[in-house]
């Protein structure tokens, strides 16, 4: 599916902008701290006590395949995870660093059987992987991220780094990320914080332009996000922890882009965390997103045992409970054309291969829905839970004079149960001529 007047992407946008749905995984050793991803951080931690985690992560329970089933019994397409985040602690058996699960406890390579088992259920593979890197010997540390930010021994530390050398670093995991596990369809390169003052890292930090060329030429089809410091080195934008109100624009042109959204507030597993999304709030936020032409990444932190906790299961169950029988109105949709109006408390999505209009029905009003400017243009309607006939009718005089209103030749009105279908939104599909 494709969409008129969007910046054109390099990578193959085809699959991203059909699929809309996605599983972020935050997995690292900040899920034994259990605190929140930035851990090392917000308590300023340093290497010596961090270390304790490295020394005890050893995630006994971890099932990629239970991982890989949860996501697709939701109804999600694809797969983002963390091959490193800005701990620097690695999943996969890199050459390059010995800070890696390989010399944990696990022993182990956990990245590549995720890679295996969430492709054996037919999703789409993506990898995230920082940037930053609190741990790398050659990173220079700085006053802004870090846990050594407000450390008056940072100066001293910085000696000797070379963060030119950090980048040769950086680029080679980045070769090896996308040479030994075969297709990746989305990248996510995180995160640049460049500063006037110089305080801040940038582009010229990673080298990004030299790290955008590497990433095109080993895989020329990969979505790639847009954190490198680059005015036009990617494919699609990441709104993160906020909604947007319409299609995104740059420079007065829609874009391809993805919500990044938590079941909580954080990304990493959290345990005392209790502000978690129902699974009501997580449906709607799907809906808008696909109603304003995007696509949603939503993420799960697994226990530092290796397991998506009982919180994200119920939400994630919960999800696929309403795509199994709402999904027509997300895969394949994007915003509607101008020319259809929203009614009020309702969102649409718009199928351009089949002709289909969604409306999905956030408060369930009394008896009728109106729907401006579809007299005539609709040939059936239906609720999409249980292809159950909604009757439809143009506008008639005396009941609008009964509801207060005058005539609208271009009205079509919904007759509607009573009751609200027993479902977390409802959706009603219409076959547009």
């Amino acid at each position: 599916m494709s969409d008129a007047g969007i910046r054109p992407t390099t990578g193959d946008s085809s699959w991203f902008v059909h699929d809309r749905f996605g599983l972020f995984i935050h997995w690292g050793l900040y899920a034994l701290a259990a605190r929140h991803e930035w851990v090392k951080h917000r308590e300023e931690i340093p290497d010596e006590r961090y270390d304790a985690y490295f020394r005890r992560f050893d995630p006994d329970l971890y099932d990629p395949a239970a991982w890989a089933d949860a996501a697709a019994a939701a109804g999600m397409k694809y797969f983002v995870i963390t091959t490193k985040h800005h701990e620097g602690f690695c999943l996969w058996d890199s050459a390059l660093t010995d800070y890696k699960a390989p010399n944990t406890p696990a022993g182990r390579d956990l990245l590549r059987p995720a890679v295996e088992a969430f492709r054996a259920r037919g999703l789409r593979v993506g990898f995230y992987h920082s940037l930053i890197d609190w741990h790398h010997p050659q990173y220079v540390l700085d006053v802004i991220h870090g846990p050594y930010r407000n450390s008056p021994d940072r100066d001293a530390m910085n000696r000797g780094r070379d963060q030119q050398r950090y980048a040769d670093y950086l680029h080679g995991q980045v070769r090896e990320l996308l040479t030994g596990f075969g297709r990746i369809d989305a990248l996510w390169l995180d995160f640049s914080y460049p500063r006037p003052d110089g305080t801040g890292k940038g582009r010229a930090d990673w080298r990004s332009e030299e790290l955008y060329r590497l990433v095109r030429e080993l895989q020329p089809g990969v979505m790639l996000n847009d954190r490198l410091d680059l005015p036009d080195g990617w494919d699609f934008k990441t709104p993160e922890q906020v909604q947007p109100r319409g299609w995104l624009t740059v420079g007065g042109q829609r874009v391809v882009w993805e919500a990044c959204q938590t079941f909580s507030g954080s990304w990493g597993y959290h345990r005392d965390e209790a502000e978690w999304k129902s699974v009501e709030q997580l449906v709607r936020m799907l809906i808008d997103t696909v109603s304003k032409g995007g696509n949603l990444l939503l993420n799960v932190g697994p226990t530092g045992r290796g397991e998506f906790d009982a919180r994200a299961l119920d939400r994630l169950a919960g999800m696929g409970g309403w795509m199994k029988r709402h999904s027509r109105s997300i895969y394949g949709c994007t915003q509607a054309p101008a020319e259809f109006v929203t009614p009020q408390d309702c969102r649409l999505t718009w199928n351009p291969d089949t002709r289909r209009l969604y409306v999905h029905v956030f408060a369930w009003p009394f008896k009728h829905l109106h729907l401006p400017g579809l007299a005539g243009r609709v040939e059936y309607a239906q609720l999409l839970n249980d292809a159950s006939e909604i009757r439809m009718r143009g506008p008639e005089p005396w009941q609008m004079e009964k509801m207060g209103g005058s005539p609208d030749a271009n009205l079509l009105t919904l007759t509607l149960p009573v009751a609200k279908p027993d479902v977390v939104v409802p959706v009603i599909e219409l076959f547009v001529k």
